[in-house]
């Protein structure tokens, strides 16, 4: 796996009075929002686990990026479940 670095000079932190891991994450959601990454991977990028991530998107009123095609998908896994 490849690893990036970002380097955010001291002025930015202080500017923003944020941590590196609060602009991680929002660094995250914006990826998130723009659909640039899925639900999965801005959790990962963001260094948080499902539930986590889900309450802060949800108290920021984001919702989870669902369309219909993903919802066929998930049916036909039911059903094919279901045959078992």
């Amino acid at each position: 796996m490849t690893v990036a670095t970002i380097t955010v000079p001291n002025e930015f932190l202080l500017a923003t009075r944020m941590t590196i891991e609060e602009i991680q994450l929002e660094l995250a959601i914006s990826l998130f929002l723009q659909e640039k990454l899925s639900f999965g991977k801005a959790r990962e990028l963001a260094g948080l686990d499902f539930w986590t991530f889900q309450q802060i998107l949800g108290s920021r009123g984001i919702a989870p990026h669902y369309d219909i095609a993903e919802l066929h998908e998930d049916l036909a896994t039911i059903e094919r479940l279901r045959q078992k």
